[in-house]
């Protein structure tokens, strides 16, 4: 089975999304290819071609991709579609414009979000919130995936490079723009790729509280998250938030603080590693998933922690 993988970055750097879902593609089998569509993005092509697995690189580096518009991506890929079995993406924004139209066009259904691969047209992806997990088999014709990038270990150093091939441009189907953008200003590393997540929820009491946490994140060279009810709330902005409406993370280790644990936030933090949990209600349900837990007021134990970590060097 042949797949296309199409890359997400941001025409300088390749995002580890990418090399997640090339270790779901080559569970699908080989050749596994990727396509680098942007502009000026030289470099994000050279980083494909490093990653194990990966048999070619096809590169189309033009003005008409500078931006991830998702009628202009579609349309590439729905043009040169016969060469691949699957067209896989990251379960990311991008990814979730991109794929659906590409499915639509070449009018097979979308399989989202999957976490495993089990066969060639078999796979398991969650419902219901990630309270269950379903198993799917797709009808025969070609594949259209996203994958939920943290149920897969990222792809390694390729002995050898592949070959980068350049394509020309697709059609432009003149449906969308790029009119502007704002980029958030995050202090630490990027959520959904960091090692350490701390993350804080409404009983922070207020957004002068939940600085508290960004200091300690900053000990520790976390990224800093929130639910959804500390983002509702004002504490945090919108790209912080962790769960079923906000983003899906798989840190080495989660500390959640004033976290009470509904289902919709348990659901973004079932693949992290270690779980830590302080909240002074010893009935929360983030108790249950917790790997260490304690029972204690955030307003004693935050500055206590705060010392120790610069007791210990954490600067």
């Amino acid at each position: 089975m042949t797949s296309l993988v199409v890359a997400e970055h941001d025409n300088r750097i390749l995002a580890d999304a990418t090399a997640r879902t090339i270790t779901a593609a080559r569970a699908l089998g080989q050749p596994v290819e990727v396509l680098v569509a942007g502009h000026g993005c030289q470099a994000v092509a050279d980083a494909a071609a490093g990653l194990d697995g990966v048999d070619t690189v096809l590169l189309c580096d033009d003005p008409l991709y500078a931006h991830p518009l998702a009628e202009p991506f579609a349309a590439l890929i729905l043009s040169l579609a016969e060469r691949w079995d699957a067209v896989l993406a990251p379960a990311t924004s991008h990814g979730k414009a991109v794929l659906p139209r590409v499915a639509a066009l070449l009018d097979v259904p979308q399989i989202s979000e999957i976490t495993k691969v089990l066969a060639p047209d078999t796979f398991e992806r969650p419902v219901y919130a990630g309270s269950v997990m379903a198993t799917v088999k797709a009808p025969a014709g070609k594949l259209a995936i996203t994958v939920r990038p943290t149920a897969f270990a990222a792809a390694g150093a390729a002995p050898a490079p592949a070959p980068i091939l350049s394509l020309p441009a697709g059609p432009d189907p003149g449906l969308s723009a790029f009119a502007g953008e704002t980029l958030s200003q995050a202090a630490g590393p990027e959520l959904t790729s960091s090692k350490v997540v701390v993350a804080g929820g409404r009983g922070l009491g207020t957004a002068d509280n939940f600085q508290l946490l960004a200091h300690i994140a900053g000990r520790l060279n976390a990224a800093v998250g929130a639910s959804r009810a500390a983002v509702d709330a004002g504490f945090a902005a919108n790209d912080c938030q962790i769960g079923q409406t906000g983003k899906v993370v798989a840190p080495e280790l989660y500390i959640a603080l004033g976290i009470s644990g509904a289902l919709q936030h348990l659901c973004g933090i079932k693949d992290a590693k270690t779980i830590v949990a302080i909240n002074k209600d010893d009935e929360a349900p983030i108790f249950q998933v917790a790997d260490l837990g304690l029972v204690a007021d955030l307003f004693q134990v935050l500055p206590e922690i705060d010392a120790e970590l610069a007791r210990r060097g954490y600067n």
